[in-house]
């Protein structure tokens, strides 16, 4: 099975290069970010036709989320669990049915920029009820994959100039500090346990010629509970469709499970 995820900062804009990568790579399950769409105006039925099953958790303009699955989804799971009050469109889960089902969630972690407001104080808020939730699911000890725009940076190997973004949001103590709480609850970051190492970006700015220098840093992870790392044969990153008109600034991740 492989399940990808990708932020497509606007499924509709970028149609036709969405398109092209489903027609190539062909993913059993592929979580989609930063839809910037309303449920309604998801082009559904263009993944239809490429023989997806589809959920979509959105929003006009901005944020969402979309699970799109070659089987069909069951127990959908639109926002994520903690604060009835929060409106924005970041987490949508599923079970992909099959032999052996899957949970899965899209998950479009808070930018959290500028650092010093109440959007910073909002992403670790989000990330105290992402952690509550996954502990949750967790104590379920169910195959899981919580793949998504994390909007953080690991650590320093996981940017090509890392002192650039010690004023930003996705590179500061308390960030990095939560995405490690997540791992400690038992969680596997796909990418490291496959053995790949530094350079492994899934995010190119668009201004100041950030990917001809390849001055990129890895935000988009694959985080498998252990009976999903059990099962895990490998992960990678697609930077094609990076390169080509009219990209998203984020590259696909795949993870690859065994049957």
């Amino acid at each position: 099975m492989r399940i990808a995820t990708w932020n497509v900062n606007s499924v509709n804009a970028r149609l036709e290069t969405v398109l092209r990568w489903f027609e190539t790579e062909r993913p059993d399950v592929a979580c989609l970010q930063e839809i910037k769409c309303v449920d309604e105006k998801f082009p559904a039925e263009a993944f239809e036709r490429l023989g997806y099953n589809v959920a979509v958790h959105g929003q006009k303009t901005y944020n969402g989320v979309a699970i799109l699955s070659r089987t069909p989804l069951e127990d959908v799971v639109c926002g994520l669990p903690g604060d009835e009050t929060d409106d924005q469109a970041r987490y949508i889960e599923a079970v992909v049915s099959g032999q052996k089902p899957v949970r899965v969630a899209s998950i479009y972690l808070p930018n959290g920029n500028p650092l010093g407001t109440e959007k910073f104080d909002y992403k670790l808020a989000w990330m105290e009820r992402l952690h509550r939730h996954a502990a949750d699911l967790l104590r379920q000890e169910e195959p899981l994959a919580l793949m998504g725009d994390y909007n953080v940076i690991p650590g320093p190997l996981d940017a090509a100039n890392p002192g650039e973004w010690t004023g930003d949001a996705l590179f500061q103590p308390e960030s990095r500090a939560a995405l490690r709480a997540l791992l400690w609850l038992g969680l596997t970051d796909a990418w490291t346990e496959a053995g790949e190492g530094p350079g492994g970006y899934t995010f190119w700015d668009y201004q100041a010629g950030a990917w001809p220098r390849n001055n990129g840093i890895r935000i988009d992870h694959g985080l498998l509970s252990p009976q999903a790392a059990d099962r895990l044969t490998g992960c990678r990153i697609d930077r094609a469709p990076r390169g080509w008109d009219k990209p998203s600034d984020h590259t696909p991740l795949i993870v690859e499970l065994a049957p």
